[in-house]
């Protein structure tokens, strides 16, 4: 595994070399496994393979070649709406197979709605949001979904982005993860609904130059030991 971490870096160029579909749908099952707050999954994956959408996709993605280049794009889109969608969903999963209890699912939907609630009116939007700072004098106090939404959506779609990338690597692909990008015009290209956000973009293929060096600062630089 360091070995896989060390390994993979952003590829600048592709070949044009195809993957097979058995292999794609492998690498996004294994991003589907990620972890992810509540066990909400609010991931969605948009894989893109069609010449000609990628044409477009990469004007929407500022010309970076990378885009035509690769085989397959992978668009990564985070669902606003997880909790109506999902949450009834994953957690009779996770009772039919022992993982939660039903008691605890009572107590797990009280809390993701006081978590993720607007209502009524975006009063609960209003409170949790101006009524925090204050909140912190009495108890710690985290940030709420419903509030930082994005931020926290965010989170949830680079946690499958990164089982995607090192899946991709350990099958002997590589990828080139892209910040850089118009969101509505990636929406727009692709269809994806205005309630879903779109963190980031992934080119996956086989890179035309495989000599390319990969460098990290110095942990001793990064680490600290109980505290700052």
């Amino acid at each position: 595994f360091e070995t896989l971490v060390r390994q993979r870096r952003a590829t600048r160029h592709f070949r044009p070399d195809s993957i097979a579909a058995d292999i794609l749908e492998r690498l996004l099952d294994a991003a589907r496994w990620a972890p992810s707050g509540y066990n909400l999954q609010p991931t969605h994956f948009v894989l893109v393979t069609d010449p000609a959408l990628k044409e477009k996709l990469k004007i929407a993605c500022l010309g970076q070649r990378q885009i035509i280049e690769a085989p397959a794009v992978v668009v990564f889109t985070a669902d606003r709406n997880v909790v109506r969608h999902n949450f009834e969903k994953s957690v009779q999963l996770d009772i039919e197979v022992g993982a939660l209890s039903p008691q605890y699912h009572d107590k797990m939907k009280s809390f993701v709605k006081l978590a993720f609630d607007h209502g009524p009116c975006g009063l609960g939007w209003f409170f949790k949001a101006f009524g925090k700072p204050f909140l912190r004098f009495v108890k710690p106090t985290p940030d709420i979904p419903a509030v930082h939404k994005r931020y926290w959506l965010t989170k949830q779609a680079m946690l499958s982005a990164m089982n995607f990338i090192l899946a991709a690597r350990a099958a002997g692909l590589d990828t080139v993860p892209m910040e850089g990008f118009d969101e509505t015009r990636v929406r727009k290209i692709l269809g994806i609904p205005r309630s879903h956000i779109v963190p980031v973009v992934i080119p996956v293929g086989y890179a035309s130059n495989d000599t390319l060096k990969k460098t990290r600062l110095p942990l001793e630089g990064m680490l600290h030991k109980n505290g700052w």
